[in-house]
Order: structure tokens, then C-alpha cells, then sequence
């Protein structure tokens, strides 16, 4: 029995024309422009304390509006290889990046997942086996400080359940989005289907976990209904199908440094919005992480070698 046919980007982000990339690299931007409204309409809108239910509500019903589209269901190794990327991408990131939401200021929190390019850069060796690179490892190390600078600060919202749930929410995501790149996506199965397949599933998981650790639902009124349905229908279905397209037709270090743009909106709707403000340390190292995380994406610079001229041929005596 021949295994599944799956689609994958080939090269590396140099193996095209960078502008081959660009449409779909802006298609795909749109997912983290989204997940930065994340934080503003969880505070803004939602009821509080609780998380899973946020979670639950963004992940399964997106996920059953895509399979019931596409009608299309995972075949063979597929079922467990969905399941397993629905519970990384889905089932435990949007628990934590919630509840990170809800202990932080929107744009320390963006900051905090936005560390996932240095995540995908490690998980780039062990799973993809990528050649290490020192440039990138050097940068990731430079972007760790500047996060660490943007959680030491002075206010009390700065705590350590939110900075856990943030760099939680990081790992798993990168972990997802390393596997789903090593996978690919099964030929003939379109991104809307097969970002169902995890939304599905990362719902299913969510459930029980719900119940179980939050109880009963809480009270909607018309102003979460509004904040769920962004959440579901935006942030959710249309946001993971062009995630997840992007993921299997850009090269891996150009999805990740999308995400940067995740606490760009955050820390602007934070501001503009919530009226947060970041004092003079956090600021540096809310630039210095961003820097990193962007310098890390880049090629390392090549190294000049002095020509070497070759040997004048030698003159024969006609």
C-alpha cells in the first residue's frame, strides 16, 4: 500500500523570486492581524474566567462549518496526523493564549507568542532536520532577552500564570506549524477542509476539558455574542484557512515572521483602546524581541573570500 501524496512548498526562501511569494504571504498575514484583536475583544467582550469556553466556541463550530462545506473527512494515517495537529494548534493554544490574554496587556502577550519563529527555528533542526544555523540561534538568543525585558516590569498584571499560558501557547503553536510543514497537506484535500479537520478536533478535545475544569457555560448577552462570533467566523474559520494554506505554499521562515505582526495590532488596540502603556524598559525589549525575531528570519550575511587569481598560463617558444 503506497502512502497518501501530500503537498508541499519546495525550497527554501531563496529557491524563487521573492515576489513569486508575496500575494500569498499577504493572504496569509491576515490570520495574525486577526489573532492580534484576540486580546482587546477578550478583555472588551467576553465574559471573564473563562478560557476553555472562549476556546471551544471559537474552535468547534468553525471546524463544523468547514466539514460540512467540504465534506470531506481525513483517510487512513490522516485521522490520527489531524487529531494531533487540531490538539497543538487548536486544543491547547487557544486555552493559553486566552488565558493569557486575560492576565496580561494585549501587546506583552502578543509579545510573549510572537516568540514562536525562535520556537520553529529550533523545532526547524530536531523535526525538519534543517541544517543549524548559528545566525538564527544567535538572534533567537537576543530575542529571549527582549521578552524577558518586556515581562519584568512594574505592574502587577505582569504575572506569572500569564507569562506561562504566552510562552505555552508559543510552543505548541510552533510545534504544530513545524509538523504540519513535515506532513504537508494530503493531494486533493483543499485548506478549508483540511483546516476543519484540526479546528474539529481541537473543538472535540476541548469539551470534556471544559466542562471539567470551568463547569457550566456563562451568561451571553449580545456583547460576547458579537466577540464569540468575531472569534468563530473570523478568527477562526476564514483566519486558519488561509493559515494553514499559508503554511504548506510559503517557505516555513516566512510564515513565521507573520506572526510578528500579531502584537503590532495588539499593542496598537491596546493603546488606542484600552489606554495601556508600556514603561521605558519594556519598550526596549518589546523593539529588541521584535528585531531579533525579524533578523532571525533573514539569511545570514555571506562572507566576502578574497579572490585568488589563478596562475598566468605559461609561455611556450614557438
Amino acid at each position: 500500500m503506497t502512502s497518501p501524496v501530500v503537498q508541499r512548498v519546495s525550497g527554501e526562501a531563496g529557491g524563487g523570486p521573492v515576489h513569486a511569494h508575496l500575494p500569498r504571504a499577504a493572504l496569509t498575514a491576515f490570520t495574525p492581524l486577526v489573532w492580534g484583536t484576540t486580546y482587546v475583544v477578550t478583555t472588551e467582550f467576553l465574559p471573564p474566567a473563562h478560557p476553555l469556553f472562549a476556546g471551544l466556541l471559537r474552535a468547534l463550530p468553525a471546524g463544523l462549518v468547514a466539514l460540512a462545506i467540504t465534506r470531506t473527512l481525513p483517510r487512513g494515517a490522516w485521522w490520527g496526523k489531524a487529531a494531533a495537529l487540531g490538539v497543538l494548534n487548536i486544543g491547547l493554544c487557544f486555552p493559553l493564549l486566552f488565558t493569557a490574554a486575560e492576565h496580561l496587556p494585549g501587546g506583552v502577550a502578543a509579545t510573549l507568542a510572537a516568540a514562536q519563529p525562535l520556537v520553529v527555528a529550533v523545532l526547524s533542526v530536531a523535526v525538519l532536520h534543517e541544517r543549524p544555523s548559528a545566525w538564527r540561534f544567535a538572534w533567537g538568543a537576543v530575542g529571549a532577552v527582549g521578552v524577558g525585558l518586556v515581562v519584568i516590569g512594574p505592574h502587577a498584571a505582569f504575572d506569572t500564570v500569564g507569562v506561562l499560558a504566552g510562552l505555552g501557547n508559543a510552543a505548541s503553536m510552533a510545534l504544530g506549524v513545524t509538523l504540519t510543514k513535515r506532513w504537508g497537506r494530503p493531494t486533493g484535500v483543499g485548506p478549508t477542509a483540511f483546516a476543519g479537520w484540526q479546528l474539529t478536533a481541537g473543538g472535540l478535545f476541548l469539551v470534556p476539558v471544559t466542562f471539567l475544569g470551568e463547569g457550566s457555560p456563562p451568561s451571553i448577552d449580545l456583547t460576547a455574542a458579537l466577540g464569540y462570533l468575531w472569534l468563530g467566523l473570523v478568527g477562526g474559520l476564514i483566519a486558519y484557512v488561509l493559515w494553514f494554506r499559508g503554511i504548506t505554499t510559503l517557505p516555513i521562515a516566512s510564515v513565521a515572521v507573520l506572526v510578528l505582526l500579531s502584537p503590532l495590532v495588539a499593542a496598537v488596540l491596546g493603546a488606542v483602546w484600552l489606554g495601556q502603556t508600556l514603561g521605558p524598559v519594556q519598550l526596549v525589549g518589546f523593539g529588541v524581541s521584535l528585531a531579533a525575531i525579524v533578523a532571525g528570519q533573514l539569511p545570514a550575511p555571506r562572507r566576502s573570500h578574497p579572490s585568488v587569481s589563478a596562475p598566468a598560463p605559461e609561455r611556450t617558444s614557438p
